[in-house]
């Protein structure tokens, strides 16, 4: 029975955001049928549950966009504990160890928002819809579906394209089922078709509910951006980079600019309690009592961090972050990232905590991190909560992909740039020291690359951006190049000789033997 189709479609009973009630739907009923689509409140309802989806797969997002991206150790961390997705950190994919199964589940996600399509679309199935309402809950629909097929095309390149609800229909056949891969060209096609009906149709409504934690017409700018830029840069099978397309994302990001700015305080951005801020456009909401995040899995245990540490002044540590022993270290990013930090650099210290061993000569050896970006708050009951939200796009990104733009066609990115400088060090900031002056394609694009991972710690962009971004003018991924990679800097997170073939992952023996029309990815 092949697994992106024969799927149970449950609604999740707890819903995204907390001011929404469950809805009460008949047991024995799915959502295509008649007794559920009745009103627009449902309809809502139904767009803030695909939502409470996006926090389902956070840690999926982060196995596809930040593991692999050469920042993380692998095997043991610096607190003696077992790393998960080690294989993974050092690029250990074969046919019989995928690392994700089922496309990632994925295909779940999208048979949800299709089935949402098929009903708002329909004015027939909801007639009491009127144009602006169906106009906007349909550019949330297509915004959220190209998100999920943008994750499958930049993983797996040529992916199945469904885009109807046959086995909600009635369709139980396996054989009418089964579904090839299309050509990487047909989903990039797709990608720039479904997110510009998401543009069409949200029109001039830009409306953004509670605080960008739900799709709105600027994340689907955004998205477009991303789509246009990967176009632009990336060859992928069958589909070749069009330059051309650079335009489009300069002009989907020039849409956004100034309509968000920089916290002065980095910190802030990512505070619980400042959820929605003016630097957000989107993000995955999470909260204390409703979701939590695994940023714990980023974190010490008491238990083997007190009295056991020691700070960079050789202090002895105790619980120092106040985790109240509700963390236990499963990724751990390298130091070398940590260094890369100048020490005045606010981003530093607001995202990672450093520790250390004290050895027989009182010199500090040993050195590790955990991340402090995301550590949540105590809430009423006593207890550490992880509950920040994680963006999927703020205002740094439009930045920063307005400096690689730029860069792309020959233009000084330095002003992009030294907007992100100027918040990153704040009064601290002196132009001499600190600002970015362009130095030519290949510098500036590994500047640009530097400053993204300074900001986006945790936020699932890293493997991407060095798929994305060049070393050269050839168009060479950054992922061969060494200079992409922090230590000695001689190393390439892929050897392009014997590893280009990883840059598209394979997929899992059990899906592939689940249809006999799909074929494993090139290489594997």
């Amino acid at each position: 029975m092949k697994k992106i189709k024969y799927i149970m479609f449950f609604f999740a009973s707890l819903l995204f955001l907390s001011s929404c009630e469950t809805l009460d739907l008949a047991p024995e009923d799915h959502y295509g049928s008649g007794n559920f689509w009745q009103s627009e409140e449902q309809i809502r309802g139904y767009v803030y549950g695909l939502h409470n989806n996006l926090r389902g797969g956070l840690y999926t997002y982060f196995l596809m966009g930040e593991a692999r991206g050469g920042l993380h150790r692998d095997g043991t961390s610096s607190t003696n504990t077992s790393l998960n997705a080690s294989g993974l950190k050092v690029q250990d994919l074969r046919a019989d160890n995928a690392q994700i199964s089922n496309w990632g589940n994925f295909y779940n996600r999208i048979l949800q928002v299709n089935n949402a399509i098929a009903q708002v679309s329909d004015k027939g199935k909801t007639p009491f819809l009127d144009d602006d309402s169906r106009g906007y809950f349909l550019g949330q629909l297509y915004g959220l579906r190209s998100y999920h097929y943008f994750w499958l095309y930049r993983t797996y390149g040529g992916v199945p394209l469904i885009q109807t609800i046959d086995v909600l229909e009635g369709e139980t056949s396996a054989e009418n089922l089964y579904t090839a891969r299309s050509s990487a060209s047909d989903i990039m096609a797709f990608l720039k078709d479904d997110i510009q009906r998401s543009v069409d149709n949200f029109g001039d409504d830009f409306t953004m509910t509670d605080g960008g934690a739900v799709w709105n017409k600027y994340a689907s700018l955004m998205l477009k951006a991303d789509i246009y830029m990967w176009s632009a840069k990336v060859s992928t099978g069958d589909y070749q980079a069009n330059p051309a397309d650079i335009d489009v994302a300069e002009a989907a990001l020039k849409a956004v600019e100034n309509q968000f700015s920089l916290l002065s305080s980095f910190a802030d951005v990512f505070d619980y309690n400042n959820k929605g801020n003016d630097e957000i456009i989107f993000a995955i909401r999470f909260r204390d009592g409703e979701a939590t995040n695994f940023a714990a899995h980023m974190l010490y245990s008491a238990d083997m961090f007190r009295g056991l540490k020691y700070d960079r002044d050789k202090n002895q540590l105790d619980d120092v972050l106040d985790l109240r022993n509700n963390g236990l270290q499963r990724h751990e990013y390298r130091f070398e990232l940590f260094e890369s930090y100048s020490e005045e650099d606010q981003r530093r210290d607001a995202t990672f905590y450093d520790y250390y061993d004290l050895d027989d000569d009182n010199e500090l050896v040993n050195p590790g991190t955990v991340l402090r970006k995301f550590k949540g708050l105590i809430n009423n009951d006593g207890n550490r909560v992880y509950a920040d939200d994680v963006p999927v796009y703020r205002y740094a990104d439009v930045l920063l992909m307005l400096a690689e733009v730029a860069n792309f066609k020959g233009e000084d990115p330095a002003p992009y740039i030294n907007q992100i400088r100027e918040r990153a060090y704040g009064e601290n900031y002196d132009e001499a020291l600190h600002g970015y002056s362009d130095q030519g394609f290949a510098a500036n694009e590994l500047a640009i690359l530097f400053e993204r991972d300074k900001e986006f710690v945790w936020e699932n962009k890293r493997w991407f951006d060095i798929l994305r971004m060049h070393a050269d003018d050839n168009g060479t991924p950054l992922v061969f190049s060494p200079y992409a990679t922090y230590g000695d800097g001689t190393e390439p997170v892929l050897d392009q000789a014997s590893e280009a073939h990883k840059i598209l992952w394979p997929i899992d023996v059990n899906t592939l033997n689940d249809d006999p029309l799909l074929e494993q990815t090139s290489g594997y």
